[in-house]
């Protein structure tokens, strides 16, 4: 009897401490919860989630570079000594092989510019899902077709393979991207704490495309060809896991009160966004035509190694990071000047263009690719916040489909790349291709006049209805006007426990966009 009351005591004992276990993870777990729950702290979660997406996304764009020509090529190797031992194979391997061997440049410059074209043809239908359904259910959708995609360039080993994983990184990149960036343009309504954040995102969004060449190039070299892809895959799977805890997409109820947003088209015909979109494309064509074309112009001119041509970009993201920087602080002190900052990127985006041509050496090169990126810093960081300000005063304050127009914008420069670039290299010649580059960015800049009074806008319904030639569309609109006029005085409707409705201070930066308060 005595070991049995023995037993049953330290049975008892083991409950307990397994009970007070669980009751302080209950704790913790609340606490955690109340911690997320914190609009400031979840604002900033939303920020880390967001910039790790767009971080994986660009460094998955450019971790290739490196990795796929020289892979490629020893798939053709492979496929060359498998015919030298067997001549007599059958007709259709024989036949895809000497396609494959007579189209080698042409079917990397395909694989390269695939994701980007089908991010072109998917974007007006995310940025129409993204306004109807919210931000946070297409952000994980992304998430996980990155994954996969990252998952099938890992164990990829034949051209067909790696094309399905750059296009599904294509179709993953336009649901991620374009949700990421409205995500922080609804959540940070303020104007200086927008552009900031903003700021942050282009920041990782350069660090990923300069950083990927190295990171992939000396993993490839040391690891094999899976392992980047690999720790890739796994960053991927902890964002989703990270955005399916703290964004909780399938169960926010804020989306049943949702705005219906402003169709796609209709923002496309607006001129001050059209100015936007079309200098996005601009800016961003050098940095899109130099990346296929540049390695092969180092090689002939400069006899540079493979070491140079992998770092050729990498410097230029330390100017990036300052171009954001700066801008970030010009728009907090001098808000009404957006347009011209973008202007002045878009001068310094051609003049260092027209230069790259004149460099000798990798150390002179190194100053006009560092100008062209600290350019296009400044037209980032100036613009996309201009285009959710431009959307908040002349449209509905949903920004699914005006930064699926910006991610368009960026797809056309990046679709045309790989493509176009060594075409007009070859009839041209690449002086010329950097000086029509350059000339294109300085003959644009003064199109960015035509923004410069957009900061003295009000939101109106006049203004809304001669753009849309139609009324307010619903009853949230209504609100939404009413809600603005009351903010310039520093009220803002409550309603209280008796339904009566009250007015309370409001501060500028509280969120609007959130149909909850409507409810």
């Amino acid at each position: 009897m005595e070991p049995e009351e023995t037993k049953e005591g330290h049975a008892t004992n083991l409950a307990q401490s397994a009970a007070s276990k669980l009751s302080q993870m209950s704790e913790r777990t609340q606490q955690l919860g109340n911690v997320i729950q914190d609009p400031v702290r979840q604002k900033r979660i939303i920020l880390v989630i967001v910039c790790v997406a767009l971080l994986l996304d660009n460094m998955l764009y450019m971790v290739i570079v490196p990795i796929i020509p020289d892979y490629l090529e020893g798939l053709q190797k492979a496929a060359d000594h498998a015919e030298a031992i067997a001549p007599h194979s059958n007709f259709t391997n024989s036949t895809m092989h000497k396609t494959a061997k007579g189209n080698f440049d042409l079917q990397i410059g395909v694989l390269f510019a695939s994701k980007a074209i089908l991010q072109l043809l998917v974007n007006p239908l995310s940025g129409t899902f993204i306004d109807r359904v919210g931000y946070e259910i297409p952000l994980f959708i992304g998430l996980n077709v990155m994954f996969l995609s990252t998952v099938t360039f890992a164990f990829a080993d034949n051209y067909a393979t790696l094309f399905l994983a750059r296009s599904m990184q294509g179709l993953g990149s336009a649901f991620a991207d374009t949700a990421g960036i409205a995500l922080i343009a609804d959540r940070y309504t303020e104007e200086a704490e927008r552009s900031k954040a903003l700021g942050i995102a282009l920041a990782f969004i350069s660090f990923g495309s300069l950083a990927a060449p190295p990171f992939g190039g000396v993993l490839y070299e040391f690891a094999g060809k899976r392992v980047p892809f690999l720790i890739l895959a796994c960053i991927c799977l902890t964002d989703g896991i990270l955005c399916l805890t703290v964004l909780k997409p399938f169960s926010n109820r804020e989306r049943e009160n949702m705005p219906v947003g402003t169709p796609m088209h209709k923002l496309m015909v607006d001129p001050y966004i059209a100015v936007v979109a079309g200098a996005l494309i601009v800016c961003n064509i050098p940095l899109a035509f130099l990346e296929p074309t540049i390695a092969n112009w180092m090689e002939e001119t400069m006899h540079s190694s493979q070491w140079e041509i992998g770092l050729a970009w990498f410097p230029a993201f330390f100017p990036h990071v300052l171009g954001v920087f700066l801008t970030v602080k010009l728009a907090a002190k001098y808000p009404h000047l957006q347009w011209f900052y973008g202007a002045i990127g878009m001068v310094f985006i051609g003049a260092s263009s027209c230069t790259v041509p004149a460099c000798k050496t990798f150390g002179q090169l190194m100053f006009p690719l560092c100008g062209i990126c600290f350019g296009i810093a400044f037209v980032d960081t100036a613009l996309l916040p201009t285009l959710a300000f431009l959307v908040d005063v002349r449209h509905v304050s949903v920004y699914g489909s005006v930064y699926a127009i910006a991610d368009i914008s960026y797809c056309v420069a990046y679709a045309l790349g790989p493509v176009v670039a060594g075409q007009i290299v070859h009839d041209l010649g690449f002086v010329q291709l950097n000086l029509g580059m350059g000339l294109a960015n300085v003959l644009y800049a003064p199109a960015l006049l035509l923004l410069k009074n957009v900061t003295k806008m009000k939101p109106s319904f006049s203004e809304r209805n001669m753009l849309l030639e139609d009324g307010p569309t619903g009853l949230y609109d209504t609100i939404k006007m009413e809600q603005r006029e009351k903010k310039k005085k520093g009220l803002c409707t409550t309603i209280d426990e008796g339904g009566i409705e009250t007015f309370a201070q409001r501060s500028y930066s509280e969120e609007e966009s959130s149909g909850g308060e409507y409810a």
